[in-house]
């Protein structure tokens, strides 16, 4: 688990400064996941399988769990995991299709 950076700002820029470079790196990691979500589609071998409820479920749970563990209220991150979630099915089905038919 990453370590957690929280500290006391002194004015808004820092605040600005530290939300961009926060945002630095969740786009990093959001590419990073798109990589697998690419791999998957690759390697998935029906269309049928692209969309995996108990994976899903198994996801959120997993998210809500570590969202607790940092101590973020689940209910605020599922909605954003349940999106992202959902865009990533729908990029999958993308590849899947230009690669597997």
């Amino acid at each position: 688990m990453a370590t957690l950076r929280r500290k006391t700002c002194r004015d808004m820029g820092e605040v600005r400064d530290a939300i961009d470079a926060l945002d630095r790196e969740i786009v990093a990691l959001l590419a990073e996941r798109l990589h697998f979500i690419n791999e998957a589609g690759r390697l998935k071998m029906s269309r049928e399988a692209v969309r995996d409820e108990a994976r899903i479920a198994d996801v959120v749970a997993k998210v809500r769990a570590a969202a607790a563990a940092a101590g973020l209220d689940p209910d605020f991150v599922e909605p954003l995991y349940r999106d992202l979630i959902e865009r990533s099915i729908q990029h999958e089905f993308g590849v899947f299709d230009r690669l597997h038919r």
